[in-house]
């Protein structure tokens, strides 16, 4: 099989969301080696999962390494060429449900021995601290909006040749930026696949005692990155940064 931009974003998809989702597991769920280690293990984790991949779906082939439809379409809309949204938004639900089925298998004992269902479905997708849709959504879309500037600044423009090496690593550095200071309110989906793949795996996935999906407030990590995308592309594009 060859590498390809298809290939990549699925894969780097999958292994981001298998190593974020991990710590998220790591922590929460009971009789871990990690359990209750807290917010600071869960949002490093998931800045070094998103480090690594982007590492991963460059080698595979995604010169890009979006691995979330809001990447994806805020710079389809700040370059207006959107070849890429169809292809890039498919293979980043297909990895991040891979890789949510992933943290499943690979804590399958610890399932049954979690009671809480809000927990597991925690290792999953995410729920807001306190439930205000619209609150909910403002967060998400800000922090998504946070996201695109950053990336915008991390660019080859800016950086030059350096952003080849250190990129991955400040993209990275980003994330766990935003999981700190903006991730409290919503768990910072800032990624539509990030909890659409893996709130869908925790429907399907015989997990015991699993409880609801919570499929009611799943349009809020869904829509509020996107509107952030949409707001931060332009930004990009008539700011030309």
């Amino acid at each position: 099989m060859q590498t390809s931009p298809f290939i990549g974003e699925l894969i780097g998809t999958a292994v981001l969301l298998f190593l974020g989702n991990g710590v998220v597991a790591n922590v929460v769920l009971k009789q871990t080696k990690g359990e209750s280690a807290g917010w600071i293990v869960i949002t490093a984790g998931w800045a070094f999962a998103v480090t690594m991949g982007v590492f991963v779906a460059k080698s595979f082939g995604s010169v890009d390494a979006h691995l979330n439809p809001a990447v994806t379409v805020a710079f389809a809309v700040a370059t207006n060429d959107y070849s890429h949204v169809v292809p890039y938004i498919t293979a980043q639900l297909i990895g991040s449900f891979i890789g949510a089925t992933l943290v499943w298998l690979h804590y399958s004992p610890h399932w049954a021995a979690t009671p809480d269902p809000a927990d597991k479905l925690a290792c999953f997708g995410t729920g807001p601290a306190i439930r205000k849709p619209g609150a909910n959504f403002l967060s998400e879309m800000l922090a998504t909006l946070v996201l695109i500037l950053g990336l915008a600044g991390i660019s080859s423009k800016n950086l030059g040749e350096l952003a080849i090496g250190v990129g991955p690593y400040l993209v990275g550095i980003l994330v766990w930026s935003i999981g700190l200071s903006l991730g409290g309110t919503t768990g910072y989906a800032i990624n539509p696949a990030r909890d659409l793949g893996p709130r869908l795996a925790h429907a399907v996935l015989p997990i015991p005692s699993k409880g609801t999906s919570d499929w009611a407030y799943a349009w809020v990590p869904i829509v509020g990155p996107l509107v952030g995308a949409i707001i931060g592309g332009l930004f990009i594009r008539f700011f030309t940064l």
